[in-house]
């Protein structure tokens, strides 16, 4: 059975629109074209406060105060596993067992 829009409760359809706004107010936006910049991009930050993407840095004829790269969600969540055994020493050259 596949459902549609007009299957869903109005409840549902409230928090999922709700859920999306606030995305939308926490994500960060260029100043000036006012894309979201992706990730993996340069977004450069001027002594005014202004925040500009990677496109938009070449309309400003200042240099910027700092430059940083747009992290994913999972940013300093990743698990890193490193391997915590011995090294194996492989024996001399010219001895034999």
């Amino acid at each position: 059975m596949r459902l549609t829009v007009r299957d869903t409760p109005g409840l549902e359809s409230q928090l999922l629109r709700r859920s999306v706004g606030r995305l939308a107010e926490v994500q960060e936006r260029c100043d000036h074209c006012h894309r979201t910049p992706l990730i993996g991009e340069r977004v450069h930050l001027y002594p005014s406060g202004r925040m500009l993407c990677e496109l938009c840095r070449a309309l400003r004829p200042e240099d910027p105060v700092s430059s940083r790269l747009v992290h994913g969600p999972a940013f300093g969540h990743a698990v890193r596993i490193t391997d915590q055994r011995g090294a194996v020493v492989a024996p001399p050259q010219g001895e034999s067992d």
